[in-house]
């Protein structure tokens, strides 16, 4: 069973009477380690497959992936929400559960102490709880101010410029290529973007996070030319007051994804 089955047995409280800081990190060790589950006096344990508890078998990197947002989870335990709001471009909502609100790539984000809803479920891969705690435990910097610069220009970079070609630019660029300016626009709606003001054949400002704009420029193949379609995205310069390298190239992939999960939903695969 995995930890994330077990997650939603537990209260999601964090009341810690089991011994660990969060129902989540509670959750993977049962299901990685063989913890006794009746450790959590209010875990539902009706129908629990007890016999396949911390017997592994599952993906050991998505296993990482929850011990990490375990970890994560019991990090921002001790911040004020209330404070880090604004600076993150969020809503606090005093609750009970005390929560913050903000978008994530069109979709809604409720984050507690105790977890995560994104559009009302529980992120299904962990690497969107970890972008997004991180995003949070940073606690905001200096807002965005449209001075944008490629990945290459950040610091310690220079090796990820490929993976951002790889996971992102390339991926963008042929799911684009061939479309009209508007299709490429009316696909990227439901992403709340903002039109650039280049010479590119398409400029968009996509708010993956609210402080955390990435700027899409899209050049349409030339074949008469011989130039192929090409993607270029730029980042605020002050980016890393929100995000680290890694999670801002997660970002970027996931950029990536939702317009291919919306040019799919929309029968616009090419």
């Amino acid at each position: 069973m995995t930890p994330l089955a077990i997650f939603k047995r537990t209260p999601g409280t964090n009341c810690g009477q089991c011994g660990r800081p969060t129902c989540l990190a509670f959750s993977v060790a049962v299901a990685t380690t063989g913890v006794d589950p009746a450790q959590c006096p209010y875990i539902d344990l009706a129908g629990l497959d007890l016999a396949t508890a911390g017997q592994g078998g599952a993906d050991p990197s998505r296993e990482r992936d929850l011990a990490l947002v375990a970890h994560l989870q019991g990090k921002i335990a001790s911040l004020d929400f209330a404070a880090i709001a604004g600076p993150l471009g969020a809503v606090w909502e005093a609750g009970p559960p005390d929560q913050l609100t903000f978008p994530y790539l069109g979709q809604a984000v409720r984050l507690a102490k105790s977890g995560i809803l994104l559009d009302g479920m529980i992120p299904e891969d962990p690497r969107d709880a970890i972008l997004l705690y991180n995003y949070v435990h940073g606690g905001g910097g200096r807002p965005p101010d449209n001075n944008w610069v490629g990945m290459e220009s950040l610091p310690n970079s220079i090796s990820k410029v490929r993976t951002l070609a790889t996971y992102c630019e390339q991926r963008l660029a042929r799911l684009f290529t061939g479309r009209t300016p508007a299709a490429i626009m009316t696909l990227a709606q439901p992403l709340g973007v903002r039109p650039g003001t280049g010479t590119a054949t398409v400029e968009m400002i996509v708010p993956v996070l609210p402080m955390v704009p990435q700027y899409v420029l899209f050049w349409d193949e030339e074949p008469a030319d011989g130039f192929e379609a090409r993607i270029k995205v730029l980042f605020d310069r002050h980016v890393l007051d929100f995000l680290d390298i890694e999670s801002l190239l997660f970002a970027a992939e996931r950029m990536a994804e939702r317009f291919e999960r919306l040019a799919s939903a929309c029968g616009q695969n090419g």
